[in-house]
């Protein structure tokens, strides 16, 4: 008979220690092997943002720091600076992170939050209004900002069917471009699609779009005047402001 190994919350923690021990160890080890001159920059990602946003910035950043190493990691979890010493840098996604002492978090532009929809599926003649309460309606579940809140905003009333829900962003942005519904997002993660023309803004002068800050980028107050880290959170503020 096959028995089931089920890890004690003692042996969780104890695992999550070492983890963070073994983390710092490769990337310690790692940094030795580098270059003197080269530079080492830690940065953890919410991962749509790394995908949609971080990453097709990253190339035209590097090719003007030709000797700094980025480590990039992604996760939905909010580091603790105090507490991970690996990291330099997190940008996360949602709620702004809990104060910490000797932690710095800036809070990035606000960012425009729309129905966004393939161009397929406003056949019909229907207004803007009429597609709304019609087409298939997609949830990110993460957002700050809900369904529920855009409706109200524009005096409109929630439907009460199903919806199809999904835990990041770039995925509902995916499905949205697949033609799957509507999806309540951010025009900075959906940029290229809208750029392209794979996704429109449902409404775009009829409805009043939502603002909202939902991505954050904290750092250690000891690092700020690092080159490499200074630099970086430089450029990610003008980027987005």
């Amino acid at each position: 008979r096959n028995r089931r190994v089920q890890t004690t919350l003692e042996g969780q923690r104890l695992y999550q220690s070492l983890s963070r021990v073994f983390d710092a160890l490769e990337a310690a080890c790692a940094e030795v092997a580098l270059p003197a001159h080269d530079e080492v920059l830690a940065v953890h990602c919410a991962p749509s943002l790394a995908i949609k946003w971080l990453g097709p910035r990253l190339a035209d950043y590097l090719a003007g720091h030709p000797t700094l190493n980025v480590r990039l990691t992604t996760g939905a979890e909010i580091l603790d600076l105090a507490i991970v010493r690996e990291v330099d840098v997190t940008l996360s996604y949602g709620s702004p992170p809990a104060e910490r002492a000797g932690v710095e978090t800036i809070g990035l532009s606000e960012e425009r939050i729309a129905p966004l929809v393939a161009p397929r599926l406003l056949a019909g003649g229907l207004s803007a209004a009429e597609l709304v309460q019609h087409l298939p309606l997609i949830d990110s579940t993460l957002s700050p900002v809900t369904w529920l809140q855009w409706f109200e905003r524009q005096g409109l009333t929630l439907p009460g069917r199903p919806r199809t829900a999904f835990d990041r962003a770039a995925m509902a942005i995916a499905a949205a471009t697949d033609g799957l519904g509507v999806a309540l997002e951010s025009t900075r993660l959906a940029l290229r699609e809208l750029e392209r023309g794979e996704l429109v803004e449902l409404g775009a002068d009829e409805f009043e779009a939502l603002t909202h800050p939902i991505h954050f980028l904290s750092l250690r107050h000891s690092d700020r005047e690092k080159p490499a880290i200074s630099a970086f959170v430089d450029w990610v503020l003008q980027e987005t402001s």
